[in-house]
């Protein structure tokens, strides 16, 4: 059973920084990618970054220079650095991972966590 965990959210100002972590458990090694996911107020999910097992990259363009996604050594924490927060980043985040073909492709998500961000 995979478990994601998030932490790091909260109350910051324009210009501020925060850093999220996803703490995951369970079969770990099936996993292609993991990487963050936000939902701002009245709209649907959109991508924020992702990594792969591999350690390539991919951000959303609103996130490019500003965010950076990393993983830990053990590959079982996924970080998200946010810098330069913008109150448009107002969101609940959440973490994914996403499992080989050969394990169905499947997707798993944390609870979210809350960021916001004030003018």
């Amino acid at each position: 059973q995979v478990q994601l965990v998030e932490s790091g959210g909260g109350l910051v100002q324009a210009g501020g920084s925060l850093r999220l972590s996803c703490a995951a458990s369970g079969t770990i090694s099936s996993f292609k990618a993991m990487g963050w996911y936000r939902q701002p107020p009245g709209k649907e999910r959109e991508l924020v970054a992702t990594a792969t097992i591999g350690g390539s990259t991919n951000y959303a363009d609103s996130a490019k220079g500003r965010f950076t996604i990393s993983r830990d050594n053990a590959k079982t924490t996924v970080y998200l650095q946010m810098n330069s927060l913008k109150p448009e980043d107002t969101a609940v985040y959440y973490c994914n991972a996403r499992t080989f073909p050969w394990y169905g492709n499947r997707d798993y998500w944390g609870q979210g966590t809350q960021v916001t961000v004030s003018s």
